[in-house]
Order: C-alpha cells, then structure tokens, then sequence
C-alpha cells in the first residue's frame, strides 16, 4: 500500500483531517494502527502504542502538527500496544491522556518517579478519566465521541466516533490479522472473515456484548471502522455486514467448558 512509514489517509479536508499510520511497528510485535486526528490545527492521537511506535509516530505527526499542538492522546484500553508509550508523550508535549476510569491509577505505573520529576507535574494530573457510560471530547471545533466499549475486551474499553470524519475507531472490535496491506480497504467481506474469528473468538467476553455493541453502533451515522489491527471496513454496507456478523458470533464464555478448566 504506502511505502515505508506513509500514512493511510481516511479524511482530508481543509480544517479537519483523519490518518491511519499502519506500518510502524517492526520486528516481533503485533501489528497495530495508531490514528492521528487534526481539526483546526489542534492534533489527538488514538492508540499511540508503545516504545515501539514512539519515535517514528512522534516523527510522522510533527510532520503535521507542531507537537505543541497536540491536546490529547486518547487509549481505548490498557494494553501494552496501545499505551505504553504515555510517560514519552507527557514529557515531549503538553497533551492530556483520556483513558477509562478502571485504569487512571494504574498508568502510573507506566512513568517513574524521574520522569514525574522531570514534567514537574504530577501525572496524575494529566490523565483524564472517562466514566463508564462515555463522553463527548472537544477538539479543535469539532468533538469526539468516546462509546462504551467494555469487555470488548478490556473490562473497560472505550472507541472514539469522530463526528466530523464519521468515522469509528473501533480499537480490538473487528481487528484482523493479516501479513500485508493491513491499511487497505476490506473488498471481499467473506474471506476477510479468516482474519478476524479466531481472535473475536478468544479476545470478545461473549455474544451479548458484541450483540449490545452492534445495536449501538446501528443507532450512528458510521461511514468507516477502523480498528486497531488489520484492515479497515468502509461504507454502509461493509459496515453492516460487519455489525451482522459480530452479533451473531460466539464467542470467549460463551464456548468455556470445564475441558478448559482443568488441572494441568
């Protein structure tokens, strides 16, 4: 798709822009997608990763973005590719990080006390807690809707809705896993299918999230979902057989049996 670190453009237009970076991550770790959203000149990224993506995603958005224009770093979860990078991006921009409400004291955990010396300022400070029921964020002239998302499948999970782009980023909730392209468009619902179960399977709590969570997104104007792995979905349809599927799937407890609870 895009040579070297380029990203994959969702959105552009003069005031508002989308961009999916899809290839930084090298070496061992799992392939992952981290966002940039820029609207009127102030900056949010979604799922910043960690050490492995720090320094060519904070080199790809100061392309774009002075990084003191960068407001907030949104974390749909807790996970290690999704947020461990927090204590580099306290200390090199004057950003807030919007997390779910279940993980503010744990992200300390993440920055050493030298680095809350060296910001001079309690980290705590910077987190902004999200309750479990969402919210909408301000950026720029334009706002974020932070959708409840839990046990999809962190025990608190959120997804961000841009409302200028129409725009889902879903986080793990139709992740695929695929070996190239992970920034291209699904074409072939069907047999994108074999990228996506095992892991809905393992990784989703059970049936009646997905079901509750399909339910909400049909209630959005959704032109695009775009998760955190793999490859995005784009337009109604795509999406609705996307939303189909998700609802019907069993998946995690639903499939726990005591074969799987056994002593080894």
């Amino acid at each position: 798709m895009h040579a070297d670190t380029d990203p994959h453009v969702l959105y552009d237009s003069p005031d508002h822009q989308c961009l999916a970076f899809c290839t930084l991550v090298g070496g061992e770790g799992i392939q992952s997608n981290q966002f940039l959203i820029v609207d009127h000149g102030r900056g949010c990224i979604i799922d910043p990763g960690g050490d492995l993506t720090y320094t060519p995603l904070s080199i790809q958005v100061s392309k774009r973005l002075d990084l003191r224009d960068l407001d907030l770093v949104l974390a749909s979860h807790q996970d290690p590719d999704v947020i461990t990078s927090l204590p580099l991006w306290l200390m090199q921009t004057d950003c807030k990080v919007v997390c779910s409400d279940l993980w503010i004291r744990f992200l300390p955990h993440l920055a050493s006390t030298f680095l809350a010396d060296q910001m001079r300022v309690r980290i705590s400070n910077r987190i902004v807690a999200l309750p479990d029921e969402g919210a909408e964020i301000r950026l720029g002239a334009s706002s974020i809707k932070a959708l409840p998302a839990h046990f999809l499948h962190s025990v608190g999970n959120f997804q961000f809705y841009d409302t200028t782009s129409r725009i889902l980023f879903s986080g793990d909730m139709g992740a695929s896993l695929v070996e190239k392209d992970p920034g291209e468009w699904v074409q072939d619902f069907d047999a994108h299918v074999a990228h996506m179960e095992a892991f809905h399977r393992r990784y989703m709590v059970a049936n009646r999230a997905c079901r509750l969570w399909a339910n909400m997104v049909k209630t959005l104007d959704v032109e695009m979902i775009v998760p955190q792995h793999g490859r995005p979905f784009r337009g109604k349809q795509m999406i609705g057989r996307f939303l189909d599927w998700v609802a019907h799937l069993r998946c995690g407890v639903d499939l726990i049996t005591q074969h799987d609870y056994r002593v080894p």
